[in-house]
C-alpha cells in the first residue's frame, strides 16, 4: 500500500508561494525523505499530508484515506517544525495531553497501561530522567524529544517529521537516527522533512526533491545519486603524462565536442592528473580512455565517480537555475 499518495496537489498562497502540482507516491515501511532549499513549498507539502491545509486543487491520500480524514488521523504521528509546549507542564502531563486529543478518553489516559505506554516513549526517545520536570526548563533539543515523543505516543502507522532533528547536537541526532531505523524495522513508514543531506544519505530509503514549488525529482535514493539516465554518469580518469599542451591534443584527437566534456580537477609537476567527464554511457567513457592513451598518457585509473547527496542536491538546484551551482 502506498501511504502517501498524491496527485496534481496544489496549495499557494493568493497564487504566491507554496507549492503546485506534486505527484508523489511513499510505500509502505520506508524512510522517504523531502529535500528542497528554504521556500521550496516543502513544508506547505507537510501541512498539507497532516491535514493543517487544504490544497486548492489535486487530491491525496494518506494510509489509503481522503486528507483529514479522522480515522487516518488516528494512525498519524506528526512533529511539527515550529512547536511549542506548556511551561508548566511535565512530559508526563504533555502526552497525557496529547493522549486525549489523540482520542482517548479522561480514564484511559489515567490507566495503568497508558502510563507504562508513556514511559517506554520518553525513555525510547531519551526523555526518563526528565519525565516529571517542567517543560519550561527544557532546552530546544530536549523539547523536540518531547515532540517526537508526542508524535509516536499512539503507536502510528505513519509518522511525518518536520526538521526532527534540527536543534539537536551530534550525539542527539545520532540517537535520532539509530531510533528512526528501528522504527523502519518494525514497519513503521517514516515521511522526513529536513534540510540536514548527511541525515538523509544515512536514513532515507527514497526521496524527493522540491525547487520552486515544483518536484523535480523522485524516487529511490540509490538511483537517484546513480548517475544513470538522461543525464549520465560522472566519471573520473586519473593519468600520468599530462602536459600544458595535452587538452590541444585530446582535442585533435576526440573531438572537441567529446573533449569538452573533460574537467582537469588536479595536476601536478610531474605530468600526474585527475580529470572528470559526464559522459552518456560506458561506452563514451572507454572512447575516452582510447583517446588518452592515443596522445601518448598513460591511464592509472577510470570509473564512475560516486555522486554525494551534497552533489546531487547542488546539481538539480543549479540545473533549475539554467547554471552551474558552483
Amino acid at each position: 500500500m502506498m501511504m502517501i499518495d498524491t496527485a496534481d496537489l496544489t496549495k499557494t498562497y493568493n497564487g504566491r508561494g507554496g507549492c503546485r502540482g506534486i505527484t508523489l507516491q511513499v510505500p509502505e515501511g520506508c524512510i522517504f525523505g523531502l529535500l528542497g532549499p528554504n521556500g521550496a513549498g516543502k513544508s506547505t507539502f507537510v501541512k498539507m499530508l497532516a491535514g493543517l491545509h487544504r490544497p486548492d486543487s489535486g487530491r491525496a491520500a494518506v494510509l489509503g484515506l481522503p486528507l483529514g480524514r479522522p480515522d487516518a488521523r488516528r494512525k498519524l504521528g506528526y512533529l511539527p517544525e515550529l512547536f511549542r509546549f506548556q511551561d508548566w507542564l511535565t512530559p508526563v502531563e504533555v502526552l497525557r495531553l496529547h493522549g486525549r486529543l489523540g482520542g482517548l478518553r479522561s480514564q484511559e489516559t489515567r490507566s495503568p497501561a497508558f502510563r507504562g505506554r508513556v514511559r517506554d516513549t520518553l525513555e525510547l526517545v531519551g526523555l526518563s530522567e526528565a519525565a516529571n520536570r517542567r517543560v519550561g526548563g527544557f532546552s530546544k533539543g530536549m523539547q523536540q524529544r518531547l515532540g517526537l515523543a508526542a508524535a509516536l505516543l499512539l503507536d502510528p502507522e505513519l509518522i511525518i517529521l518536520d526538521e526532527p532533528a534540527s536543534a539537536l547536537d551530534p550525539i542527539g541526532r545520532y540517537e535520532i537516527r539509530s531510533l528512526l531505523k528501528r522504527l523502519r524495522s518494525k514497519g513503521m513508514t517514516v515521511f522526513l522533512n529536513t534540510h540536514l543531506l548527511e541525515d538523509v544519505e544515512e536514513l532515507c530509503d527514497e526521496a524527493a526533491f522540491l525547487y520552486g514549488g515544483e518536484l523535480l525529482a523522485s524516487g529511490p535514493l540509490h538511483k537517484l545519486l546513480s548517475g544513470t539516465g538522461d543525464s549520465g554518469d560522472n566519471w573520473r580518469f586519473r593519468l600520468g603524462g599530462w602536459l600544458p599542451e595535452t587538452r590541444a591534443e585530446l582535442n585533435a584527437e576526440a573531438g572537441d565536442a567529446l573533449s569538452s566534456l573533460l574537467r582537469l580537477v588536479e595536476a601536478d609537476e610531474s605530468g600526474n592528473a585527475l580529470l572528470s567527464a559526464r559522459v552518456a554511457d560506458r561506452e563514451q567513457a572507454g572512447y575516452l580512455c582510447a583517446a588518452f592513451i592515443r596522445c601518448g598518457l598513460t591511464l592509472y585509473e577510470s570509473g564512475p565517480e560516486p555522486n554525494s547527496l551534497e552533489d546531487w542536491f547542488l546539481r538539480m538546484a543549479g540545473s533549475r537555475q539554467g547554471g552551474d551551482p558552483q
